[in-house]
């Protein structure tokens, strides 16, 4: 007698489906096939659509899934004597989710659709009995999940911490000698003889303003690390808005100008006072700039404008809002665009520049926004109706300070 004879189908039905009474066991029994395959064998596969319900009888099978190219298949579970296989996509008329393939030499019942369906409209407890393993994988599967991101939240951090010590080890390494180069570059603008050569002045020029352009990405990244290692120390005092964003916009109206771009300044009459640190809110405001400026083609306009609102708390607060008439933001990076280093394009498509229409840069300068916004119990924000080149729908950021 082969050992697939020796099994009783009834005995491995109830370890399935413990609720179920004597005949209703008999019954399923009576509908199955008990069936050998040997180890690597798949008995359901991801995607098809197949009509056959498994109990495991002797052996394990692995439960995988596809997550991606790169990452390939994942396990999801082990299954062995006594456990259901293929259940609920007979249940929803839908196609395996996951694949199953025996891991050992395997022996199975087997039941096709239609009984599958008739033993359940029969029997409740065997619904339940369903429901209930159901529910058991899916918080079994839950604690997996729960436990795989908190591993990977651990990596992710440790990572963006990695990746900050060495933004801020760099940016010191660089600061120094740039700064040397700039002391020297000044020097040699300043020389009589270098103005007066019409070969030589323009190239002096060109040094300065490259060590002048280095010199800014240089901060830029020491304010990230200052901002993201909580070292950050606000300065506060009473602020008058309007004269910051004057301050701001004045310190662009040259760069805007070059590219033909109408740069708006509307401050209403009873914009308050705000008390924060004006150097980081003025970084603020000239990143939100920059970065309207940057993405609006030559000829557009740029505007800035302020108004006293009330914030979720309750408390006064002053809303900045820059508006601009760019190539606009699709809703899924609305969030990103805050983050380090995201880019929205391909990088490689970038012109040079800070105000270059889509001109690169290191992706830092909202993230600076963010960090002060925070830093001052604020929120900043973004809306566009959607990325468009040729209708050009802008967008508009928001700033939200307290007063």
């Amino acid at each position: 007698m082969s050992a697939i004879q020796t099994l009783d189908k009834i005995a491995i039905l109830k370890m399935a489906f413990s609720d179920l009474a004597a005949d209703e066991l008999a019954e399923m029994a009576a509908l199955t096939e008990l069936r050998e395959y040997p180890a690597d064998h798949i008995l359901c596969r991801e995607g098809e659509y197949e009509e056959t319900f498994y109990v495991i009888a002797e052996g394990n099978a692995v439960i995988s899934k596809q997550i991606s190219e790169d990452e390939g298949e994942r396990t999801l579970r082990v299954v062995g004597r006594g456990d259901l296989v293929g259940e609920m996509a007979l249940i929803q008329n839908a196609p395996r989710s996951a694949t199953v393939r025996t891991k050992t030499a395997c022996a199975v019942l087997e039941m096709d659709k239609p009984h599958f369906e008739t033993m359940l409209s029969r029997s409740p407890r065997m619904a339940l009995n369903i429901i209930h393993i159901t529910f058991d994988r899916m918080r079994g599967n839950d604690q997996v999940m729960i436990a795989e991101l908190q591993r990977s939240n651990k990596v992710l951090r440790q990572l963006d911490r990695n990746k900050l010590e060495f933004i801020q080890v760099a940016a010191h390494e660089l600061r120094t000698p740039i700064t040397v180069l700039k002391g020297y570059a000044n020097l040699l603008g300043s020389s009589p003889d270098v103005k007066a050569n019409p070969a030589l002045a323009p190239v002096a020029d060109g040094i300065l303003k490259g060590t002048d352009r280095m010199h800014a990405v240089v901060n830029t990244m020491l304010d990230v690390t200052r901002i993201d290692s909580d070292r950050l120390t606000l300065r506060a005092s009473p602020i008058l808005l309007k004269q910051l964003i004057l301050e701001v916009v004045s310190g662009l109206t040259k760069a805007a100008s070059e590219r033909n771009i109408e740069l708006l300044h509307i401050l209403e009459a009873d914009t308050p006072l705000i008390h924060g640190d004006p150097a980081l809110i003025h970084k603020a405001l000239y990143h939100l700039l920059v970065n309207a400026v940057k993405y609006t083609p030559d000829g557009g306009m740029v505007s800035i404008s302020t108004r006293p609102v009330s914030m979720e708390n309750g408390k006064p607060g002053a809303l900045i809002a820059v508006r601009d008439t760019g190539i606009g933001l699709d809703e899924e990076h609305h969030d990103l665009v805050f983050e380090k280093f995201y880019q929205v394009g391909a990088v490689s498509v970038h012109s040079s520049g800070s105000t270059n229409f889509k001109g690169g840069g290191p992706g830092l300068g909202l993230a600076i926004v963010r960090g002060v916004a925070r830093a001052h119990s604020g929120k900043t924000w973004v809306e566009s109706k959607g990325l468009d080149e040729v209708n050009f729908p802008g967008c508009t950021f928001y700033l939200l300070l307290p007063v």
